[in-house]
């Protein structure tokens, strides 16, 4: 929830989690820790997520903590890298930790080579599940689960199948939304694709990668069209409201900034926050400046 003084809108909180130390940023995690507390300190706080880092960083950041932030505890989400097995170990460390809080887990499905991705997805939430059950991860703690892209192909009943898994377990879905190179970018239609196939299962979900900007647009640096944050969060609006992947689609690949922000509506918008729940970013400071361009921020 945002802060009684906050000046962030409510449908923008928390919408941004801090990956400063993925690429392509790949900021050290000593210089990702002092950006991150700084960006929580100033105007535009409330706009942040948790710091996102690797299961193998999370030593180090126990460490770098009490000096940082005296007497606090650093609210983190934990990319997990070993698949299912790594799970247990990665809970266990920030568990033991006195200066972190654990408040997400994220874990990608494997592609096996018999290509049922059902099973590798049921080990994940049998992992976690045991680990709730256990007392070892509280069930507050959002636990995502990324499946593989479509890379342009329709859903196969495999991936269908994964998704199943996730929802039978009231977890949620991590979508790769973009990257470095052409390829790395869903098309509008996967990703409405994807977005559909969520909220049918009643399905959470967050966005990684590519999602700098607020609108979609053509990223001069890379030769990619990379996705908006706020195209995304109005296709999720309009995927509640019965359209379909088409026209979700059609939410995605607008680019005029003043026909986006036109259809900002804040409580159609915070409600839909309950699903699109956030986007990990590399860069704080691009939706930053993109939200105080468009007046949804006021000047840091």
């Amino acid at each position: 929830m945002p802060t009684n003084d906050s000046q962030v809108p409510s449908f923008l909180c928390h919408l941004v989690d801090d990956a400063a130390v993925f690429p392509p940023g790949s900021a050290p995690l000593d210089e990702a820790l002092r950006a991150h507390l700084e960006h929580r300190a100033a105007s535009y706080g409330d706009l942040l997520g948790p710091l996102v880092v690797r299961d193998a960083d999370l030593s180090r950041l126990e460490d770098l903590v009490p000096a940082a932030a005296p007497g606090e505890a650093l609210r983190v989400a934990v990319v997990v890298s070993g698949g299912a097995g790594a799970v247990e170990p990665a809970v266990t460390w920030a568990a033991r930790g006195e200066h972190l809080d654990l408040v997400a887990v994220e874990v990608a499905v494997r592609e096996s080579d018999a290509g049922d991705l059902a099973p590798n997805a049921r080990r994940i939430v049998t992992a976690v599940d045991s680990l709730i059950s256990g007392g070892l991860l509280d069930e507050d703690v959002a636990v995502y689960v990324e499946p593989p892209r479509l890379r342009g192909a329709q859903p196969s009943a495999s991936w269908l199948a994964a998704l199943d898994e996730v929802a039978a377990t009231d977890h949620r879905l991590k979508l790769r939304t973009g990257g470095l190179d052409p390829d790395a970018v869903p098309t509008a239609d996967e990703l409405a694709t994807c977005i559909g196939a969520a909220l049918d299962r009643e399905l959470a979900f967050k966005c990684t990668a590519g999602l700098h900007r607020a609108v979609r647009h053509h990223d001069a640096h890379t030769g990619v069209d990379q996705h908006g944050f706020l195209n995304v969060l109005l296709a999720t609006r309009a995927s509640l409201d019965g359209a379909g992947p088409a026209d979700v689609a059609t939410v995605l690949e607008e680019r005029d900034r003043a026909a986006v922000t036109g259809s900002l509506s804040p409580d159609a918008l915070t409600s839909a926050r309950r699903w699109f729940t956030s986007f990990g970013s590399c860069s704080v400071a691009d939706p930053v400046q993109d939200l105080t361009s468009l007046g949804l921020l006021e000047t840091p």
